[in-house]
């Protein structure tokens, strides 16, 4: 591998390193506002992760570049190494990601069945053996 291609293919996959494990921080402190109350931290780490997914995907085309190079027939030793951290990095990211997803799913859960109380549809209860039913309830308000 040409010395130069391996220098800036090490540099590319530092930078998307960093990137990997500043996107971790975020989807940390996005789970942290999805259990919390303010919308708006919600969206602003959402908008921070995507600038950084992009960022990181404009790595991934540099990189994908340098890789056709001629000059690199081969991954070195210290770029494999750099690799299998981004990899690791990555895959954490994907499961802080799934997870947020989840809290995502569960929040609009109980935003619905909130709705579902004031608009006097039937509320989900559960019994005494721990099933779920229906209970008709009367609307809060009425517009």
């Amino acid at each position: 591998m040409d010395h130069t291609v391996r220098r800036r293919l090490e540099d590319v996959l530092d930078r998307e390193i960093a990137g990997a494990r500043v996107l971790s921080e975020t989807l940390a402190a996005e789970r942290t506002a999805l259990t919390g109350d303010s919308p708006e931290a919600v969206e602003q780490r959402a908008a921070e992760k995507t600038q950084i997914l992009q960022d990181i995907e404009n790595l991934e085309t540099e990189r994908r570049a340098l890789c056709a190079d001629p000059g690199a027939p081969s991954i070195a030793a210290t770029v494999a190494e750099r690799w299998r951290t981004l990899m690791q990095l990555v895959a954490g990211c994907r499961t802080a990601n799934d997870l947020n997803g989840h809290i995502i799913h569960v929040r609009q859960h109980q935003i619905g069945q909130l709705l579902d109380i004031v608009r006097g549809g039937p509320a989900v209860t559960y019994g005494p053996q721990g099933k779920t039913f229906a209970k008709a309830l009367r609307a809060l308000a009425q517009a």
